[in-house]
Parts: C-alpha cells; structure tokens; sequence
C-alpha cells in the first residue's frame, strides 16, 4: 500500500475598502489570487494569510470561509478565503511579477488560468453556505 501524496492549498480573494480586488501577476499562469501550498504543521487559514503576505506585501484578515476545489485525479484540495487588507503595502516577489488592486470586473476579466475566474466569483457570491467542487 503506498503512502498518499496529497496537495492542499490555501488562497485569498482580498477586496479593499474601495471593493477593488487584489491580484498577483504569476510568472506562469499570469494574474490570480494569492495563495499556495499549506506546510506541514500549518493550519489553512494561516497558510491563506501567510502567502498572500509573500506574494503581494499586503497583510490580511480572513473574514470568511469560502469553500474548497478537490482535484480527484490529482490528489489536489484547493481551499479558499475571503479577506480584507488590514496592513502593508503591494510589493512584488519571487512568485509575482507584478501585484496590485484592480476594480472587480477588471480583475476578472484579467484572470484567465483555468478556473480561477470562477473561484473568485464563488467566494464574491456571498453564500450562506460554503462550497465544496470537485473537479
């Protein structure tokens, strides 16, 4: 029996005050929300927290649970917050060729990687409810 390798990640839809979303510019899949890999010991909310840190300067408070995207074939749960900055400032990295807050329907329609467009529209649906989706 082999031992299971399991991916579970963590990722922040950060509005500010103005309801202007916060997007990175990734070298690979272009602009999304922040996010990444939980480390081991790490709890997922800290990890949403910690990676947006990292990816874009900017700190936040998580403010909802907004549900996860399993990966089946891929052994993959991605999970996803809401949050609101509370402190910092944008700034690139490693992982973000560029960074910065955007009016909504401008970021949408900026993110084009697969189903993050999506994601992002889940989390803003306000529902009561979070939501679980395999793909």
């Amino acid at each position: 029996m082999s031992v299971p390798k399991h991916i579970v990640s963590a990722a922040a839809i950060v509005l500010n005050d103005k309801n202007e979303l916060l997007l990175v510019k990734n070298p690979r899949r272009g602009w999304e929300m922040p996010g990444g890999q939980v480390e081991e010991g790490e709890s997922i909310k800290t990890a949403a927290i910690r990676e947006t840190e990292e990816e874009s300067g900017i700190i936040i408070e998580v403010t909802k649970f907004c549900g996860i995207f399993q990966n089946v074939e891929k052994s993959i749960c991605n999970t996803l917050f809401l949050g609101k900055p509370i402190g910092g400032e944008c700034r690139t990295s490693i992982e973000s060729e560029e960074v910065g807050y955007f009016p909504l329907e401008q970021a949408l329609d900026m993110v084009k990687w697969k189903n993050f467009r999506q994601r992002i529209e889940l989390c803003l649906a306000n529902q009561e409810e979070p939501f679980f989706i395999p793909f």
